[in-house]
């Protein structure tokens, strides 16, 4: 069995370009963890940016290792060997374990990853003789609490600002007493250690000037699903104040990279690959993009952009992508109905999204994906009979221009997330959200693909995403991978899920996440719902 990890990880190594090797000799190792597979993992441009910036210091070898669930390539249910990418060592060999976390559904492969290594899952189980374990991520930064008693310390906003306190406190204290260290940490802005109570709220960290730091693609591979594309982040941030966005929140303020700083990576990018992609939570905001495609069209790049704007698709942005050979433009209308979109502050009306279909048409791009959620709050059935109304409006449109353009839809349940407007209001049952979709699904029928996240795994979510630290014991009893070992986790630790799903919580409660301070006051927020209802 460990034969076949070795063999399997030189495999997926041998098809990589850009890995980075360093000699451990006087160097802390890392080893820096993505609690999912490879083919996913490698996908991430934040866990491919730390990566670097941990090798950047001269004092540290980093090294990635992916969590593979067993008998997912070797076939068994034994325990697949955790060894990193670079030399094949195990996880015991290292000093330092960093976790990505962009995903809560990645909370359940902590234990697993931890239990493999033979490490105790709960920081306060383990001593001097233990790696120090690090967490990171997206999911930091909206909501640590269900995972931090697994964690020493969590880097609590960018990398770049973060991780040089962060190594230099670890290159002078790891050899020295654990608590000491910590307490350490604790003192670095932007650094929460679970451990110490009496650290109050942890400001959130984030970079000023983005073009002092180019974040890009460091490992080309195509073993995933961005195969052998080099990724530029174009920009930090969102203004567009989306209620049900917790990202565009968290990532605040809004911060883009200058035209000549995206140019230049990308002319390093094309000395690696033909293919670009730009990335960012709102990259069609970017002031400077229809330069930006332009030059990269007339360099011959194979161009993707992560995902457009219904109210700015640019005639220059989607000649460049046909030109380019893309196949899909991204669209997220979010909502069918004009109120519902006012509801979540989406401010993009139904004359924006049919002269995008109609620009999409006219350029015959292959593929146009949309993005939809279903259970919103202020959701009727009627809402849901809209989205059927729009897209079927859009299709006509489509067949007007003779286009070869499919409509793929993608449609998610609504997940209230932590650090939004939306924080306190409940989910939508999943009987109400599955006869919506079936509502969907059959007016759809000859004129759309319809794919749809499960509400029962949307209700997971809800839970991961709002809970607080007693959420630890059921991670380390479900699996992760049915909803029955998940319930049965729930009731062996005798919590009710609906306490955190389907409950409206009130504005002067404490929440598992106030711990975070974001730079968005819950005051802001809670005009914000208010907004929303009106």
């Amino acid at each position: 069995m460990a034969w076949d990890a070795v063999k399997e990880v030189k495999r997926r190594r041998s098809f990589e370009e850009g890995t980075l090797f360093k000699d451990w000799g006087g160097r802390i190792p890392v080893a820096h963890i993505y609690p999912n597979s490879y083919y996913l993992g490698m996908c991430s441009l934040g866990f491919q940016t730390v990566y670097r910036l941990i090798n950047d210091d001269e004092h540290f070898v980093c090294e990635r290792v992916f969590w593979e669930e067993p008998g997912m390539r070797y076939g068994g249910t034994s325990p697949i060997p955790l060894i990193s990418i670079e030399s094949q060592r195990p996880l015991q060999d290292f000093a330092v374990l960093s976790f990505t976390l962009s995903y809560e559904q990645d909370y359940f492969n902590i234990p697993k990853v931890l239990r493999a290594a033979k490490i105790p899952l709960y920081a306060k189980e383990r001593d001097d003789t233990h790696p120090l374990i690090l967490g990171g991520g997206p999911c930091t930064l909206i909501n640590p609490e269900p995972v931090a008693p697994f964690f020493d310390a969590f880097a609590m906003g960018e990398g770049e600002v973060t991780l040089p306190g962060m190594l230099d406190a670890i290159h002078g204290g790891l050899d020295g007493n654990r608590q000491a260290l910590l307490d350490a940490l604790a003192k670095i802005p932007g650094v929460y250690v679970p451990s110490r109570a009496s650290q109050g709220q942890v400001t959130k960290q984030y970079l000023k000037q983005v073009d002092d730091y180019p974040t890009h693609t460091v490992i080309l591979t195509r073993e995933t699903a961005l195969s052998n594309i080099y990724i530029i982040e174009t920009s930090r941030g969102c203004t567009r104040g989306c209620r049900f966005c917790a990202v565009g929140y968290v990532l605040r303020p809004m911060r883009h990279r200058s035209k000549e700083v995206i140019l230049e990576q990308a002319r390093e990018g094309l000395e690696r690959t033909k293919r670009i992609g730009l990335l960012g939570i709102a990259v069609a905001d970017h002031p400077e993009l229809d330069d930006i495609v332009t030059r990269l069209k007339e360099w011959g790049a194979e161009l993707s952009i992560s995902s457009l704007r219904v109210d700015n698709l640019s005639d220059a942005v989607l000649s460049a992508l046909s030109q380019t050979g893309a196949q899909n433009v991204t669209l997220a209308p979010e909502a069918g109905s004009e109120n519902l979109r006012r509801v979540i502050n989406k401010g993009v009306d139904e004359e924006d999204i049919l002269r995008a279909f109609e620009k999409v048409a006219a350029y015959n791009i292959a593929q146009l994906k949309l993005y939809f959620m279903l259970g919103l709050p202020e959701e009727r059935d009627e809402d849901a009979q809209a989205m059927v109304d729009l897209v079927s409006r859009g299709r006509e449109i489509i067949q007007a221009h003779k286009a070869r353009t499919k409509i793929a839809l993608n449609v998610s349940p609504f997940v209230p997330k932590p650090g939004t407007a939306f924080q306190w209001v409940p989910m939508t049952r999943p009987e109400i959200i599955r006869r919506r979709l079936e509502m969907v699904r059959r007016g759809l029928i000859g004129k759309a693909e319809v794919r749809s996240d499960s509400p029962e795994w949307s209700e997971v979510q809800t839970v991961l995403s709002r809970a607080g630290r007693e959420l630890a014991p059921v991670l380390e009893r479900a699996d992760g991978r049915s909803l029955s070992s998940w319930r049965r986790a729930l009731r062996d630790c005798q919590i009710d899920p609906d306490r955190y799903v389907y409950r409206r919580w009130e504005a002067q409660e404490t929440l598992p996440w106030d711990i975070i301070k974001t730079g968005v006051s819950k005051k802001f927020l809670a005009l914000e719902l208010a907004r929303s209802a009106r």
